[in-house]
């Protein structure tokens, strides 16, 4: 075995003497651990110092209609006779569940949920989820020291960017964005999570708040707000049909009731004639009679259909996993976050020992090296 020291270990390419090893991390024990201690302590403040944070989650699935329409196939046949051109294929007046996180990042939507009510333990009532953390939320020390640390410059532009944005165009014309709203929407994409599996086609919704019950409430807000724009956005495709059959159905009303009264209008005029050319002109105008008659009356049908269909409140969602008061907080134990800071400590300890160690040796043999020369 080489001569060593257990100062100033050196470990030949190969070789690793475990006893040599824990003499030496012996040997710098009180080094290993200060720097233990040090994020002992730190992870203790850390776990004592983080709020308490509670998360409730919703799955969903979307019912999707099929691609062709029912105005399309009811029509289709009588398109042809009437002279009503429709086209061959309709797109599905759905919105695609992979644009769904497109409409809970759109301000409508938010707004809408930044103005939904949550409860207030200390209340006993409830507030809007602005009003909530603008008035009673106490954010934690660790919170404070984060956001005017690592987050100051952020902070500072964030100032800067709203307030020196001028607006040169009417109010009337487009919605502006105030800077509560701003800060609002900023923190629900931090406590709103939307996860969107393809394979299995649901759609999980996972809110994240200070209270247990406002989790549940908030998230369910959430769901409720989304079904609501995309029944919205169904019905006002389901409302555009309706308003074009009903256009139609006026235009051939007109078409029917004039040649119904022209048909009358012949009859009555050549009553006691017989003549092969007023037989005919007589079958002529009963065809005609006919065919608007036919259209007219399936049109009728139609505008009592898809006024059935508007006024229908079929469910988007099926709901696979309602949202409950959680039991447990989500955020990581104390007793977690201060073993964690614990480990990292003694392996950070060690590690540092030695690299102290062999940087000095290094810097030992160069110099001994130099003074040989």
């Amino acid at each position: 075995m080489k001569n060593l020291t257990i100062e100033n270990p050196k470990f030949d390419e190969g070789e690793f003497d475990l006893l040599l090893t824990l003499h030496y991390l012996w040997s710098k024990k009180f080094e290993i651990l200060k720097i233990t201690l040090f994020f002992s302590f730190f992870g203790l403040f850390v776990a004592f110092a983080s709020k308490t944070k509670y998360s409730s989650n919703i799955i969903i699935k979307p019912i999707l209609s099929n691609s062709e329409t029912k105005l399309q196939s009811s029509l289709g046949g009588l398109a042809a006779m009437a002279g009503v051109s429709l086209p061959s294929k309709t797109n599905s007046a759905e919105i695609h569940p992979l644009l769904y996180p497109k409409i809970i990042e759109s301000y409508s939507y938010q707004k809408e949920l930044i103005n939904s009510l949550i409860s207030v333990e200390e209340l006993k009532e409830k507030v809007s989820f602005e009003k909530y953390y603008k008035e009673f939320y106490k954010p934690s020390v660790l919170e404070l020291i984060q956001k005017y640390s690592i987050g100051l410059p952020k902070i500072i532009l964030d100032y800067f960017r709203l307030n020196s944005d001028k607006s040169y165009y009417s109010e009337n014309e487009f919605r502006s964005i105030s800077s509560d709203d701003y800060k609002m929407m900023k923190l629900i994409e931090k406590q709103l999570e939307v996860t969107i599996n393809e394979e299995q086609g649901f759609v999980s919704l996972t809110a994240t708040m200070p209270e247990k019950i406002q989790a549940a409430q908030f998230v369910a807000n959430a769901q409720n707000i989304l079904q609501r724009k995309v029944i919205k956005h169904k019905l006002s495709k389901a409302q555009e049909n309706l308003s074009f059959i009903e256009d139609r159905f006026k235009e051939k009303k007109i078409e029917f009731e004039l040649a119904q009264n022209n048909l009358a209008r012949y009859r009555d005029a050549n009553k006691n004639v017989n003549t092969a050319t007023a037989l005919t002109e007589i079958e002529r105008l009963e065809s005609e009679y006919d065919l608007a008659f036919s259209v007219y009356s399936e049109l009728a049908k139609q505008v009592e259909s898809q006024k059935i269909q508007v006024k229908e409140n079929t469910p988007v969602f099926v709901v696979l996993k309602e949202a409950v008061i959680p039991l447990k907080k989500s955020n990581t134990s104390k007793l977690i976050t201060l073993l964690t800071f614990t480990i990292i400590g003694i392996c950070l300890g060690i590690s540092s020992t030695f690299f102290k160690d062999v940087w000095r040796i290094k810097n030992n043999e160069q110099r001994f090296s130099q003074t040989k020369l």
